[in-house]
């Protein structure tokens, strides 16, 4: 599995923006026994609370591909988030919207290693916690990282988006 195309994919963009994790150590992809496709899911996989699961959220703002970063214990308001960001609507994106924008499935959607950019919020909850983790490309991959370094490495804007 740690040769699959886009585990690969989010390891390489891991190691070209110098990420770390919690510790200070370079934030490597970790594959789970399971896919876990939900922030319940991954906590219980890695023993952590379900608000240091960082969802990798694709939404479509006026017709442009935006990444949410959520803590997994949030849901996202979009009207919230589409007055933030001055967009007529922001509504889920389908499975195929999502993988044209990102090569990756919903589930395993990753904060980066994306064909393009994309325009990425994250939310301002995932700071409370000195470690988090996010998909890895693949649904039952993941990574840890911190919220300094996911804005870092997303160029992400920090925003309320609960």
């Amino acid at each position: 599995m740690q040769s699959h195309p886009n585990v690969q994919a989010v390891q390489d963009a891991l190691d070209n923006a110098g990420a770390r994790d919690g510790s200070g150590a370079p934030s490597r992809v970790r594959i789970l026994p399971e896919a876990v496709h939900t922030a319940v899911a991954a906590a219980a996989a890695l023993n952590v609370e379900v608000g240091q699961i960082a969802n990798s959220l694709i939404f479509n703002a006026d017709g442009e591909p935006l990444l949410v970063l959520t803590s997994g214990a949030h849901r996202v308001d979009t009207a919230r988030v589409a007055a933030t960001l001055g967009v007529g609507s922001v509504t889920r994106a389908t499975p195929e919207f999502v993988r044209e924008h990102t090569g990756q499935p919903i589930g395993g959607v990753a904060p980066l290693g994306h064909p393009k950019p994309i325009r990425t919020l994250v939310d301002t909850a995932l700071a409370d916690y000195p470690e988090i983790w996010a998909a890895g490309g693949v649904p039952q991959a993941v990574f840890p990282t911190t919220y300094a370094e996911l804005l870092r490495i997303t160029a992400g804007s920090s925003a309320e988006v609960a």
